[in-house]
């Protein structure tokens, strides 16, 4: 441990003036590359959860040191581990091209949590530590995941056609580009032909093709109607 914090692990005025600027700083923090990113919750969503965080381990410490009641001090702040839960799900939404966004957000608002509660409870070393790391993750590896996913050799497609000889020469493409169909699933268009017919795709990509490349191949394919990656 720090030796800096050691006259800052009781509870006393200073300690608690501190513990609770940190708990702003560090969810201030993680909250503004959210907000940089226009995501649901944001600089101030952040503070208020990590200085709310701390404010619960530093009720707990309060009633049990100051006021002598005998009470579980870690009950107080795993409802609070519990309670993120609600908060992070509002942020997780399913867009209009079935893809989920927000899990980062609602990891990061109950990771400020977490670290609330460390500073509440007077552990300084683990939520600066805690805090870096997050910013590392956020910052640095987004752009790592990025390429990861740009360069996967398996995705899947959902495409949307009009005719069964569309679907004749989406297949030939694949095997002429040297794709490998690892699934296929097909839903057929009406008997009165007032919906299109669709297809999801799951592909293996050889190397030096990125999905990109193929969504644009298969939307220039004559009869077909849309493509998206699921």
């Amino acid at each position: 441990m720090l030796s800096v914090f050691d006259g800052l692990r009781d509870v006393t005025a200073a300690s608690v003036a501190l513990r609770m600027v940190m708990a702003a700083v560090c969810g201030g923090i993680i909250g503004i590359e959210r907000e940089f990113k226009r995501r649901p919750a944001g600089f101030r969503t952040h503070i208020l959860i990590c200085l709310g965080a701390a404010m619960t381990t530093l009720t707990s410490q309060y009633l049990y040191l100051v006021m002598g009641q005998y009470t579980d001090m870690a009950r107080l702040g795993a409802q609070v581990v519990a309670g993120i839960g609600f908060i992070g799900a509002g942020t997780i939404i399913v867009t209009r091209r079935q893809r989920v966004k927000g899990l980062t957000t609602a990891a990061g608002l109950w990771a400020a949590a977490i670290i609330g509660l460390a500073l509440g409870g007077g552990f300084y070393e683990g939520g600066l530590f805690a805090t870096a790391l997050i910013m590392i993750a956020e910052l640095f590896f987004s752009r790592l995941e990025y390429r990861m996913l740009k360069n996967a050799p398996e995705v899947n497609l959902y495409v949307e056609y009009s005719s069964n000889h569309t679907m004749d020469i989406l297949l030939h493409d694949f095997r002429e580009q040297g794709l490998k169909i690892l699934n296929m699933g097909i839903i057929h268009s009406d008997s009165n032909e007032r919906h299109n017919a669709c297809a999801i795709f799951t592909l293996r990509l050889h190397k030096g093709l990125d999905v990109e490349h193929v969504q644009a191949d298969i939307k220039s394919t004559a009869g077909v109607v849309s493509v998206r990656e699921l």
